[in-house]
This record gives C-alpha cells, structure tokens and sequence, in this order.
C-alpha cells in the first residue's frame, strides 16, 4: 500500500481530492449522488463524499465509473480538499475489512454497504483502500457531519490527450 499521509493520527493538515462534474459542482458538498443510487461503502439515503488521499486515485475513480469518454467530453473539475485536523480520520486497513473480497472489483452488496454506514456512524472520516487503485487510499467523509475540513484549491479537469477514446 502507498505509505498514508505523515500528518494521519498527528498534527498537520492532509489533503484529499475529488473530482466533480461541473454540474454538479454547486452541490458537491450534499453528496447527492451517493445520497440517490448510495455507493460501495454507504447505502442509498446517507450523504457520503467519496475522495482519495491522491489526484490520481481521485481521477481512476471517477474513469471507473464513467469511462474516460464523459471525462473529455464533460467539463470537471479538481477539488482539493484539506483535513485540519487529521486525528479525526479514521484508517482501515485491508487486513480490517470483514470481507476481503469487498476490496475485488464487482457488484457492491448490502453488507458492505452497512458496514460502510456503522463505519462511518462511528467515524464522520474514513481512510480505506481503493478497489480500483489497490495500493492506494480512498477518504470517506460523512457530509451530514461537521467534519473539520475545507475546499483548498478547484481547478478545471483536462483529460491528458493519450487517454482520449479512439
């Protein structure tokens, strides 16, 4: 796994990134796509806003989703987002996942979706691996929670020209 942040469980700030569809960005905060359809760690009806702890990470998640054809043909940007108070993210590791296989590419269930809801009921932020960059981080962070974070930087998303769709 990629090492985690130096400032997790210490002082310091941390940074994650998202990256949003312009059209959505207004409302980026309410995490209403994961509110509507719900997502691998949260079920429909809980605001949860999915980020990485890198950029890249950030962008496979978005491509895994959407296919890199709606990245160059829809307008997006780069959110950056910075944890004050990194203490209050809470780090699981692989070997903590009930479930292994939740860590596999594929369908999403409802038990790991209510693993991912008593999760974060018990942790308004939550480090865990990345299914489609497996040595890498993903950031949850309950949106109805006042979590101690806020938008750094938001830059316009270009897709680098070698991953346009032939």
């Amino acid at each position: 796994m990629t090492p985690l942040p130096v400032a997790l469980g210490g002082s310091g700030a941390v940074a994650a990134w998202r990256l949003e569809r312009d059209k959505f960005l207004p409302s980026w905060r309410r995490a209403e796509g994961a509110f509507l359809v719900g997502g691998r760690w949260s079920s429909p009806g809980r605001r949860v806003i999915y980020s990485a702890l890198d950029p890249s990470t950030a962008i496979l998640e978005v491509a895994v989703h959407k296919g890199f054809a709606v990245l160059d043909a829809l307008p997006h940007s780069l959110l950056q987002l910075v944890i004050t108070v990194p203490v209050a993210i809470h780090v699981l590791h692989p070997a903590d996942v009930p479930d292994p296989t939740w860590l596999l590419p594929g369908s999403v269930g409802a038990a790991q979706q209510r693993f991912g809801d008593a999760l974060l009921d018990a942790h308004p932020m939550v480090a865990l691996p990345s299914v489609v960059s497996r040595h890498a981080w993903n950031l949850l962070i309950d949106a109805a929670v006042a979590a101690p974070y806020t938008l750094q930087a938001l830059e316009p998303f270009s897709l680098d020209p070698r991953l346009h769709p032939k």
